[in-house]
């Protein structure tokens, strides 16, 4: 039988290794399949998509500082399991997704958690408003259903939620797109090009960074710290020295951080992107999940301090449902009007009948079953912080007040560790250096709280023991868990 060799970049072996981080586990006899699962993992997390072409295996053994038969080893493993397939004189390249993620549960009946997604299940009321968009939908029938820039309802109740927050708006100014990292990719497409630089947030949202490598943009990163938040003076410092084409930045309870930019900091940073004449896409996925009041009582948008050099984008996914695959982008007509002109080479627009479900659900008295939500994320937070505390207290956090998830210090360099050790025990985990622009981060991992408090303590538990398996890692202790 003849193997098909996919067309695909290839991985450099010094990529490759800054991807895999700290894959071995300390002490660990097994070093071909602590390696095959690092690979595996990141498969699993897109980060070496399908066809991706891997570098020969002595490159590779020099760049890990390992034995060639190692690395031939690890790649025997990976190929039995369908991630890897190889042949004679074309190397070795990314085959599939191996067997893991097909398994709808783990020995002893154990489901697996997923906790590589900071996404929550459907909002409660949903169905009420899909028979509701059901009697709208005749409406549009007797017509071909391409609104390019969304329907006018939808974008006439997302115009009215940002006046309400403070920032006047009106339906002209908003359009929809088939989610916020649509949103990112259409503002990219736009505002860059090969080689141009993009200042972001370190660390920041993964897909955001796959983007503008896709893009062949360059990333320019300024640290966030996990404690104090956004550095000014850094931001002040990238955009003079590298004069980025664009900033990307998230202001409302960051991802993974959770932190939040006060309104004096956003009238800052504001001022040195208006001086400068840099456009700034800010990501407000996660705004409506405000758990220390009402999120109009909030800061101001940060396009009230930046103007028309803003571009917001928003998303139903965070708060309503990721099956809904609606974003939205706010911004002045005449950079709207630019982005709708090039949009065709993208999409042809979002779905008529998910637009009317979102419109449905942000009518003036849908708030109330999101100021529920945000009642039971708060409660799943103090459960995921409680249980934390009780099975890892070597690990440290800011509690944070809003989003969907916690930035966890780690007691050693150990996240990629921790993620495939994980795996095993039943969580799926993104390690700390996808949200790093060249990785890095192992010191740290992101913990969503979306689902359900029973299984985030139960996640927690499987933590603990996944974490005392890694030989090495002091100041975490040992519980008395299943493992599978």
């Amino acid at each position: 039988m003849t193997t098909t060799i996919p067309l695909g970049s290839r991985v450099s072996a010094a990529r490759l290794a800054m991807l895999l981080g700290e894959w071995r586990r300390h002490g660990s006899r097994q070093g071909a399949a602590d390696l095959a699962a690092a690979v595996e993992l990141h498969v699993l997390d897109g980060q070496l998509p399908i066809g991706t072409r891997l570098p020969a295996e002595r490159e590779l053994a020099t760049e890990l500082g390992v034995s060639r038969t190692l690395i031939g080893a690890a790649l025997d493993r990976l190929r039995e399991d369908g991630v890897v397939a190889s042949r004679q004189g074309a190397g070795s390249w990314i085959a599939g997704t191996g067997t893991r993620r097909a398994e709808p549960e783990l020995t002893g009946g154990k489901a697996l958690i997923d906790l590589a997604k900071a996404a929550p299940l459907a909002l409660p009321g949903m169905m009420t408003a899909v028979d509701a968009a059901r009697q709208d939908l005749s409406a549009y029938l007797g017509g071909n259903g391409y609104i390019l820039g969304g329907l006018p309802v939808l974008r006439e109740r997302l115009a009215e939620r940002y006046t309400a927050r403070g920032l006047p708006t009106t339906p002209d100014q908003v359009i929809v797109v088939n989610g916020a990292y649509s949103a990112f990719v259409l503002c990219l497409r736009m505002l860059a090009g090969p080689g141009d630089r993009v200042l972001v947030e370190q660390p920041t949202y993964p897909n955001a960074l796959d983007a503008l490598r896709a893009a062949h943009a360059q990333p320019v990163p300024v640290a966030l710290d996990p404690v104090s938040g956004w550095d000014l003076a850094g931001i002040e410092a990238a955009v003079r020295q590298a004069a980025p084409r664009f900033g990307y930045l998230v202001v409302d309870f960051q991802n993974p951080t959770g932190l939040r930019l006060a309104a004096d900091g956003r009238e800052r940073v504001a001022g040195i992107l208006t001086r400068s004449h840099t456009p700034v896409v800010v990501d407000e996925s996660l705004v409506e999940l405000d758990y220390a009041g009402d999120p109009l009582d909030g800061p101001p948008p940060f396009a009230a301090f930046a103007g028309d050099l803003t571009l917001t984008v928003g998303s139903a996914a965070k708060t309503y449902w990721g099956g809904l695959r609606l974003g939205w982008i706010r911004g002045s007509t005449e950079l709207l009007d630019r982005l709708l002109s090039s949009r065709y080479a993208i999409d042809l627009g979002p779905p008529v009948f998910d637009q009317l479900v979102l419109a449905a659900m942000m009518a003036p008295d849908g708030y109330e079953a999101l100021a529920r939500r945000r009642h039971d994320f708060r409660g799943q937070r103090d459960a995921l912080v409680g249980a934390l505390r009780a099975h890892c207290p070597s690990w440290t956090y800011e509690v944070p007040s809003g989003g969907l998830s916690l930035w966890c210090k780690l007691p050693e360099p150990m996240s990629t560790r921790l993620a495939v050790s994980a795996a095993n025990h039943g969580v799926q985990l993104a390690p700390g250096s996808r949200f790093g622009v060249h990785g890095g981060l192992e010191r740290w991992i992101r913990l969503p709280f979306g689902l359900p408090s029973e299984q985030l303590v139960d996640a927690v538990r499987r933590l603990t023991a996944a974490a005392a398996s890694i030989s090495g890692c002091a100041g975490v202790p040992a519980v008395d868990v299943p493992v599978v």
